[in-house]
C-alpha cells in the first residue's frame, strides 16, 4: 500500500504562489508515476499534472501550463507542485495521486489518493 500526504495549502490573494508537498511512505515510490488532481465545489475531479518515475517527464492540463511546475525528489519520496501567478480559478481541494504511468491522466486510472489539501485562491 502506498500512502501519500499532502501539504502546503492555503489561502492566498490572486497574483500570489504556493507549493504543495506530496510525501509518500513505501520504498517502492519510485515505481509510480504521481501527480496531482482537484475538485472544486460542484465540478468533476480533473487531472493537473504528473510526472513520470522514469525520465521525470511531465503532464500538465492547459489552464496550468506556464503557471504550475510539478517535480519530484526521489531521496525524499516527495513530489512537489509549485504554483505560481494564482487565480480564482485555481481555487480546489488538491490531490495527491500515483499509478504506474502518467498515461491516461483520469482518475479512473489511479491506484492510491491522498487525503487533499485546500487552495483558496482570493482576495
Amino acid at each position: 500500500q502506498l500512502q501519500l500526504v499532502e501539504s502546503g495549502g492555503g489561502l492566498v490573494q490572486p497574483g500570489g504562489s504556493l507549493r504543495l508537498s506530496c510525501a509518500a511512505s513505501r520504498f517502492t515510490w519510485s515505481y509510480y508515476a504521481i501527480g496531482w488532481f482537484r475538485q472544486a465545489p460542484g465540478k468533476e475531479r480533473e487531472g493537473v499534472s504528473c510526472i513520470s518515475s522514469s525520465d521525470s517527464s511531465t503532464y500538465y492540463t492547459d489552464s496550468v501550463k506556464g503557471r504550475f511546475t510539478i517535480s519530484r525528489d526521489n531521496a525524499k519520496n516527495t513530489v512537489y507542485l509549485q504554483m505560481n501567478s494564482l487565480k480564482p480559478e485555481d481555487t480546489a481541494v488538491y490531490y495527491c495521486a500515483a499509478r504506474r504511468r502518467c498515461s491516461s491522466w483520469s482518475p479512473t486510472f489511479i491506484d492510491y489518493w491522498g487525503q487533499g489539501t485546500q487552495v483558496t485562491v482570493s482576495s
